[in-house]
């Protein structure tokens, strides 16, 4: 009996390793670095998280949460070309999290989006964490990198206009 329980306890503590490696291996949560203040930054993540249902949202902690989101149609058209059977439901929860900080003397932000991703192949089986494959988290940090890009330029436009009125006047 005390063999049996010995050997029960090393496969599943073997299990859990092989699930802690493959997270600390595989999972790379997407995040980026702009050259950008914490309300510049914080304001570009609100104009891109606006379309997403959020259920919490703090500036101050630089956090924010959407609720669970169906996705079913755009699991299954990615997972059309694979050898997969199509998923019954699936949903997804992106976290956001933006933090102040310095590089070189300047201010800098880090914005980190985590992507949690479940499906449901059948009601027995009921939900299953996927792995997401971090298109949407990148195409996110893309589109906040564009609009702190672009208010930078149209503040340096606004700037050279002032100078040349100064040297005007």
């Amino acid at each position: 009996n005390k063999l049996l329980l010995l050997v029960a306890l090393l496969f599943s503590s073997c299990s859990s390793y092989e699930k802690f490696k493959m997270i600390t291996e595989e999972l790379e949560i997407p995040s980026q670095i702009y050259g950008a203040d914490y309300n510049q930054s914080w304001q570009a993540v609100i104009q891109v998280m606006k379309r997403f249902d959020i259920s919490y949202q703090n500036q101050e902690s630089g956090k924010i949460k959407t609720r669970w989101m169906d996705n079913t149609l755009q699991v299954n058209f990615t997972d059309s070309f694979g050898s997969s059977d199509a998923v019954k439901a699936a949903e997804f929860k992106l976290m956001v999290n933006v933090a102040e900080g310095y590089s070189y003397g300047r201010k800098v932000t880090k914005v980190t989006i985590f992507k949690r991703q479940r499906v449901e192949n059948d009601f027995l089986q009921g939900w299953k964490e996927k792995q997401t494959d971090g298109i949407q988290e990148k195409t996110l940090l893309y589109r906040i990198g564009r609009l702190i890009e672009n208010d930078n330029k149209l503040k340096e436009i606004d700037k050279a206009r002032e100078q040349e009125q100064l040297d005007a006047f």
